[in-house]
């Protein structure tokens, strides 16, 4: 039944999730006085804690939404992908891991300086920082999109958008600057548990708005080739094949939760590597489990909706809550969505704040990380950074392209020049400070090439013929293209270097 818009029991709901997440965040963040209780909660963080954080973290708003937006206009493919994920996270715990907890790490980037230099370091990190706050604007974005829809009879169409931001950037700010890696860590689990129970409820509804239930959506699914999650396709231009999937879909992983600040920092938050490694290969089933759930729900909405065709993909579903969800219930699940990327915007801020203080601050100051000043540091950085991200969300603009495509490609511009770093440090011994920077760059040049190919050819028709097949290459491919580039240029350049020893 209609819930006929969203009313004060539900505008209770939201505002008592957005106020208790706050104080929570607040209290926890109570007696906290040095930089490593802030950035890594004093690694004092149990296995599971953590990975649930994990999997809160990289499940936004793009997950929550656009996720059955791919279903809806697709099938299950998107499955294939989630399962490289898998072994992708394997091979982090056994080959990266172990490096970081050796050397008790607070950034995944000072790694690359005991390898290769300062520079290096440096230079990987600012990658990074540019990287995440680009996509995680689009993260705050998407999920501005179902508040925007709420708020629509209260103000004005131009203002629907800002002010739905600006109220979550502001809340999630407050929070993550008092509570650090302990606050991100505790809301989230608060956070996941709000969106998994809002995902099952829009699971059972559509069962019961569905004439026949479940059985009747999983028939006529299967008849219109809706719940097929497996394809054999060879080419490189299509995201959802098993190769794409098993295979640009590990080193995607490989990359985002083993170079990349916002995992890896949790993970350094355990208590052991025993417990890392627990914790990053568990988020990665419970990832599947997840996302199985979120395209199911994408084949309900098909089946109840008959494929009618809307603006954007990322409206099918808020359009689903508004009208179906009863009252109570749609103030849950607009709280579950507020909470995806609630979470995954808090751990960009400190993840980008870590950065910022351990990589840049305290290597140009001199400054010791257990440094009072360095405390402060750390959450002036992670204050102008919610900035940042809250700013640049500010100027995204609305696409018919699913959020969570565009959030994927950002990432996936620099990751393989991140991965083929780290793995030229561990696999060649020749590789120098110069090698991996060179390596780095050719890498991302290359990428952005390949990324922005369509937009290139069509603004210079003379280069269109050579960026042509680089225009249909599907973003899943991107990370081990980025990575085979960096590694080759590398190599090659480490061929002026003699062999030396490693320490």
């Amino acid at each position: 039944m209609p819930a006929g818009g969203f009313g004060a029991v539900d505008f209770a709901v939201l505002v008592a999730y957005l106020a208790g997440t706050t104080a929570l965040g607040v209290w926890l963040g109570r007696n906290q006085k040095d930089a490593q209780k802030y950035f890594v909660a004093d690694r004092s963080l149990p296995w599971w804690a953590v990975m649930f954080s994990i999997v809160a973290s990289e499940t936004s708003a793009l997950t929550f939404i656009s996720i059955p937006g791919l279903a809806y206009a697709g099938n299950l493919g998107f499955l294939q992908v989630c399962a490289g994920y898998i072994i992708g996270r394997v091979v982090v715990a056994r080959v990266l891991l172990p490096r970081y907890f050796d050397g008790k790490l607070v950034t995944a980037y000072t790694l690359l300086e005991t390898r290769f230099g300062p520079e290096t370091r440096r230079f990987a990190s600012i990658v990074f920082m540019v990287t995440r706050a680009m996509a995680d604007s689009v993260r705050v974005f998407a999920t501005a999109i179902p508040i925007a829809l709420i708020m629509g009879p209260v103000l004005p169409r131009q203002y629907l958008m800002p002010a739905a931001i600006l109220v979550l950037g502001a809340l999630t700010i407050v929070y993550t600057w008092r509570g650090g890696m302990r606050a991100v860590v505790w809301t989230e689990l608060l956070q996941a548990a709000i969106y998994v129970t809002g995902g099952i409820c829009a699971v059972v509804i559509l069962g019961h708005a569905v004439g026949g239930g479940w059985a009747a959506v999983l028939s006529s699914a299967d008849t219109a080739g809706k719940l097929k999650a497996v394809s054999f396709y060879t080419g490189f231009d299509q995201p959802h094949t098993i190769f794409a999937g098993l295979i640009g879909g590990a080193f995607l992983a490989m990359a985002s939760h083993g170079t990349d600040q916002l995992i890896v920092q949790r993970l350094l938050s355990a208590r052991s590597l025993k417990d890392a490694q627990r914790a990053i290969i568990g988020s990665g089933i419970a990832v599947f489990v997840q996302f199985t759930l979120f395209l199911m729900v994408g084949i309900g909405l098909w089946a109840l909706y008959a494929g009618r065709d809307f603006a954007t993909p990322d409206a099918i579903f808020p359009t689903f809550i508004l009208e179906r969800m009863p009252h109570g219930l749609l103030g849950l699940i607009v709280a579950a969505i507020v909470a995806a990327t609630m979470s995954t915007h808090s751990g960009a801020i400190n993840s980008l704040a870590a950065a910022t203080t351990m990589d840049i601050w305290v290597p140009l100051t001199r400054r010791g990380p257990d440094d009072a000043a360095t405390y402060r540091a750390g959450r002036l950085f992670a204050l102008m950074w919610g900035v940042v991200l809250t700013g640049g969300a500010l100027l995204y603009p609305e696409s018919r392209t699913p959020v969570v495509v565009v959030a994927l490609s950002i990432a996936s511009f620099t990751y393989g020049a991140l991965l083929g770093a780290f793995f030229l440090g561990i696999y060649n011994v020749r590789a120098k400070q110069r090698d991996a920077i060179l390596g780095m760059s050719v890498g991302i040049v290359a990428m952005a090439l390949v990324v922005f190919a369509k937009q290139l050819s069509a603004a210079f028709p003379a280069v269109a013929t050579v960026l042509g097949s680089a225009a249909n290459i599907a973003w899943p491919w991107y990370v081990l293209i980025g990575t085979t580039i960096t590694l080759f240029v590398g190599t090659l350049s480490a061929l002026r270097t003699p062999v030396m020893r490693l320490k």
